[in-house]
């Protein structure tokens, strides 16, 4: 009980920081559209889903998950309409750490889109998991999709 008089600044630090770390995990396991790598994976397998990276386009050419659609999140306002045809499917919007595409979860959402989900930790996270990359342009950029 001394040492915790003695050193109460510590104490309170540490209280602080497993605080903030429950609750983040709550709050992760609480929003459904958030994906891990793996839980990804799976929809895309399992679900047919598509995955949209709405990084720049230096950023995609440097590596992008594998069959990835590029619509940069500049242009995601204009181009929504090629992802009409996908409105059945769930998308996975990705970008280098998740916060680009939760912008553009937003704009889809305005749009009508409901089945829509978060890379969580963007490339990033999915290259730390170890899944695979695909590297250069997107092979069909400029077409209708």
């Amino acid at each position: 009980m001394e040492f915790l008089q003695q050193n109460w600044h510590w104490a309170a630090l540490a209280a602080f920081s497993g605080t903030w770390l429950l609750i983040e995990t709550v709050r992760m396991k609480a929003d459904k559209s958030l994906l891990s790598p793996i839980e990804a994976t799976l929809l895309i397998n399992r679900e047919d889903a598509v995955v949209i990276d709405v990084r720049d386009d230096g950023e995609y050419n440097k590596g992008h998950i594998p069959n990835a659609r590029h619509i940069p999140l500049k242009d995601l306002e204009r181009r929504k309409g090629e992802l009409d045809k996908l409105r059945d499917r769930p998308l996975i919007l990705c970008c280098a750490s998740g916060a680009r595409s939760a912008n553009a979860i937003a704009v889809l959402k305005k749009a009508g889109f409901e089945k829509l989900f978060n890379l969580r930790g963007g490339l990033y996270e999915w290259e730390k998991a170890g899944q695979p990359l695909e590297h250069g342009r997107n092979k069909d950029k400029g077409k209708k999709k």
